[in-house]
């Protein structure tokens, strides 16, 4: 079993995922800025996955990393990366580029 990778990221470079390429959902992303604001004390890491051209993709935390580069641009956020994809993640918008 290949070990994990943890990094920190700016969230506005990290590419959405095929399943969420329009963004996070805009009501979960309200209620998530509700709840937690500009806090980012006890956010769990950001699950990604690695393509094959080096850029990362996000697998779970697509909502989490909005609000982060949204509410705090230039924040960077803890990430793991648990694997490589066999395609580039280069053609999936950034979460940057989703933004509200």
């Amino acid at each position: 079993m290949a070990t994990s990778e943890l990094l920190d990221v700016d969230p506005r470079t990290l590419r959405l995922p095929p399943s969420s390429r329009s963004g996070a959902d805009p009501a979960k992303l309200q209620r998530q800025i509700a709840r937690h604001g500009k806090s980012v004390i006890g956010m769990p890491r950001l699950v990604v996955y690695r393509g094959i051209d080096g850029e990362l993709i996000v697998y779970d935390g697509v909502t989490r990393a909005t609000r982060v580069a949204k509410l705090l641009p230039g924040q960077t956020v803890p990430v793991e990366v648990i694997g490589s994809l066999s395609s580039p993640g280069a053609s999936y918008p950034t979460v940057g580029e989703g933004l509200p």
